[in-house]
């Protein structure tokens, strides 16, 4: 059995770890709260702009921009990773990167460029030879739309020069504190998915086709890319809090469990030295 000192210095540095955890919760809690104001504030524009969007494609002539164009044989596919530049978040990133690292064997490793956003995928990927063109970290702290319209740049420019002929984002979106959900999503080409409902309406272009889509479809591709950042970044603090409250939770089941082994050897060495003078005690008795 371990001595009172030895259990008193385990206490003592789990006690340490608790209030570490403790204080990484209270951080992530405060910016989950403002993350997810900006998220719920972008979600509603960018679903509907989405909505709009893909509500005029079949009216749109798709010649009037590149990033229209829809290449039947896909040659070759661009992947977007979205994690976190920071661990401690349970398995926020572990669960994204396997999907993405799955995705990619079914793609074939030789035909897949992949853009990694936040510093656990680029370091993850970049290990292990995967073809990485771009990765992009240490800016969570600092994220503005600047970075959506820079990272929505990267990717558009990639398909339009016919670099790649698809890109697929991974991302975490956002259900509540306790749920993040794990997203694939197809940003270019921009088609009509397989069973998805659209509204086939006849619009009147004001003040004409060609100037209302080349506005529409960059500000669409900015605020896709805007929402996906949004999303990951708010997940991210809500499983970081969640992970640092259960880390929080165990470190008190640890201490308990210590603090009782604390007082099961404290008592036995306490009933050691009672024996041991009634023993010394009992010596002198029979010497005398």
């Amino acid at each position: 059995m371990a001595s009172l000192k030895d259990i008193r210095r385990r206490i003592s540095s789990v006690q340490s770890i608790q209030q570490v955890t403790k204080a990484m919760k209270m951080v992530a809690a405060a910016k989950l709260r403002r993350a997810q104001q900006n998220m719920l504030q972008a979600r509603p524009y960018a679903n509907r702009i989405r909505d709009v969007l893909y509500s005029l494609l079949p009216q749109i002539d798709r010649e009037l921009l590149p990033v229209l164009q829809v290449r039947e044989d896909i040659q070759r596919s661009l992947v977007v990773a979205v994690t976190s530049d920071r661990g401690m978040a349970g398995s926020f990133n572990t669960n994204l990167i396997k999907a993405v690292e799955q995705r990619i064997d079914e793609l074939g490793p030789d035909r897949v460029d992949l853009i990694c956003i936040g510093r656990k995928g680029q370091d993850h990927f970049a290990k292990r030879d995967y073809n990485v063109v771009a990765s992009y970290a240490n800016f969570w702290a600092e994220l503005g739309f600047d970075h959506a319209m820079s990272f929505g740049r990267e990717i558009t420019t990639r398909y339009e020069n016919g670099s790649v002929d698809q890109v697929v984002v991974f991302f975490n979106q956002f259900k509540n504190v306790l749920v993040q959900e794990l997203r694939e999503e197809r940003l270019l080409p921009l088609v009509v998915e397989a069973g998805e409902h659209i509204d086939t309406t006849q619009v009147m272009f004001e003040p004409s086709m060609p100037e209302v889509v080349n506005r529409l479809v960059p500000r669409h591709l900015n605020i896709q890319v805007w929402r996906y950042l949004l999303e990951s970044y708010s997940s991210e603090m809500a499983a970081r809090m969640t992970a640092m409250d259960n880390a929080t939770q165990n470190a008190e089941e640890v201490i308990e469990h210590l603090q009782l082994q604390y007082n099961k050897a404290r008592q036995a060495a306490i009933t050691k030295e009672i024996l041991d003078i009634v023993g010394g005690a009992e010596a002198l008795r029979l010497e005398a």
